[in-house]
């Protein structure tokens, strides 16, 4: 932890110390096999999915490309977080330099904001394939998806540029400990001797204009995907055009829901031990990422008849 007095009697903060689960320091050692398993498993699985759809030509579809790029910004995801926090863990090694520290906090921010956008896109990619079928193929093709990744990769960006920027031009006066297993922005931004208004005001606006926009496209993608399976007549076609939404339907869940209790015991933390929402934080980077590949390789069957011609070629 390095702190310089520059002439102005001004502090500069050039790191900061990780100070993870401070009222529950033992949760350090119970988590860490658990949340390596986590990783392993997401890594693997992201990666199988992600060769999977490569190799396949048959997985060569533009919803196939939505979930890779899922798959990429899963791991993205936890490459930021989780090798830190295992760091923390088995080392002690809480030390984060400053720069690092809000490298960290724009990664998560923004690829956090493009994964809610890749769910919209794929909420969109169903809509269409239950609701206008026959137009299906010449509505969501190969340049639909271009131009919907070139799109989540813009909007993400630049919204979230100011939230490491505005943490980053704070003084710090130096007080250096996040109590937190990542640097995110409130956390951070708390330990500054400066008025955070803005940056609350950011964090909050930015975060649900962009997640709750999303969120109300989403819903009523399905609101619409719920009135048009409800109005099909043939046998067994309700089931088929359920089964076909349904595996994106459960990631979205698993998604938010996660999000959703964070939210909540952020806003009841009278009522929760502080670590609460810090251990929270830490499993939404990674649990989502470890269940995504494997619902979606369980519940579609061509991802599964891929996996199985790889293994038989000797992958």
């Amino acid at each position: 932890m390095t702190v310089h007095q520059n002439e102005t009697n001004s502090i500069e903060v050039s790191d900061f110390l990780l100070n993870c689960f401070v009222r529950s320091p033992s949760w350090q050692h119970w988590l860490s096999l658990p949340l390596s398993l986590l990783f392993l498993l997401a890594m693997g699985a992201n990666g199988i999915l992600l060769i999977t759809i490569w190799l396949e030509a048959s997985l060569h579809e533009p919803m196939y490309y939505l979930l890779s790029l899922l798959s990429l910004l899963d791991i993205v995801l936890c490459l930021t977080v989780i090798p830190k926090v295992l760091v923390i863990f088995w080392f002690d090694l809480r030390l984060i330099s400053f720069s690092a520290c809000f490298f960290q906090m724009y990664i998560m921010n923004c690829f956090f904001a493009m994964e809610s956008c890749t769910f919209m896109v794929m909420a969109y990619d169903r809509y269409v394939a239950i609701c206008h079928p026959l137009r299906y193929r010449s509505i969501i093709t190969d340049q639909f998806v271009a131009k919907a990744a070139i799109f989540i990769l813009v909007r993400n960006v630049l919204f979230t540029v100011p939230v490491p920027i505005l943490s980053a031009h704070l003084h710090y006066c130096g007080r250096t400990v996040i109590e937190n297993c990542i640097c995110a922005n409130m956390s951070v931004s708390r330990l500054s001797c400066d008025d955070i208004t803005i940056n609350r005001f950011y964090q909050f606006a930015g975060g649900w204009t962009l997640l709750g926009s999303d969120l109300i496209l989403i819903f009523l993608s399905y609101i619409f995907i719920l009135r048009s399976v409800l109005r099909l007549k043939a046998v067994g076609a309700v089931a088929k055009a359920l089964s076909t939404c349904s595996s994106h339907f459960i990631l979205i869940l698993f998604f938010n829901t996660t999000l959703l209790v964070f939210v909540l015991t952020h806003v009841a933390k009278k009522k929760v031990s502080p670590d609460v929402p810090v251990l929270l934080n830490v499993l939404h980077h990674v649990i989502p990422a470890a269940l995504n590949p494997i619902v979606y390789g369980v519940r579609t069957q061509e991802i599964k008849q891929g996996i199985h011609r790889l293994r038989k070629k000797g992958w």
